[in-house]
């Protein structure tokens, strides 16, 4: 195969995506709600304008460098003829797959309390235990690890922009969802945030 890391990660993240939107329309028929298409709070819906377009550019750039050889969107050069840049995709391809397990992994975990943006008026399960026990946003943590392998792999600039752009929007919505929480579980959340850490585990004498 000409490239298997590029193949392997094209596909898992068109799988990722279409993972989401069977979880979307699953969810819809039960609760009768879109589950965060439409967020529900303003600051969310202002982030679903850049967030959107960053989606599609994740998807579809990675594919892009499946049909082009040149720049901006082919995979340069020197990422299939270094040496050591070749193992080191063949490395991220491995941790993407791994991330996105842990990712779907997650998302079982969640169940139906699963949705996209905050549930403004409605008071969901607090999940403390499994994964969450030590993170927070295990689903953000893996994905952003998704996406830092798929910059790996597709060394380009578009990636690169893309791929900054959507870690910052979920560290935005992390830290608002946290906000939301607190205000909706209180002491119980308080002490969830005292206990874990944002994207990696807390440990005693280390900040989040």
């Amino acid at each position: 195969m000409r490239d298997l890391p590029l193949v392997v990660m094209t596909a898992a993240i068109w799988t990722y995506w279409f993972i989401v939107g069977a979880m979307i329309v699953r969810l819809r028929r039960r609760k009768r709600k879109l589950v965060g298409v439409v967020p529900e709070q303003p600051v969310e819906r202002m982030m679903w304008l850049v967030w959107v377009p960053l989606v599609v550019a994740w998807c579809a750039l990675p594919y892009l460098a499946l049909t082009h050889t040149s720049a901006p969107f082919g995979v340069p050069a020197f990422a299939r003829s270094v040496p050591a840049y070749v193992v080191l995709r063949h490395v991220a391809m491995v941790v993407a797959l791994v991330s996105f397990g842990f990712t779907i992994a997650s998302w079982r975990k969640m169940g139906k309390d699963w949705r996209m943006d905050v549930a403004v008026g409605e008071r969901t399960n607090l999940i403390t235990d499994g994964i969450f026990a030590r993170i927070r946003h295990p689903i953000y943590t893996f994905s952003i690890v998704f996406l830092v392998c798929t910059v790996v792999i597709v060394p380009t600039l578009p990636m690169a922009i893309a791929a900054l752009g959507q870690i910052v929007l979920w560290i935005l919505k992390a830290r608002n969802e946290e906000r939301h929480l607190l205000a909706t579980h209180g002491a119980a959340y308080a002490s969830y945030l005292q206990r874990t850490g944002r994207f990696v585990p807390r440990f005693r004498g280390i900040a989040h």
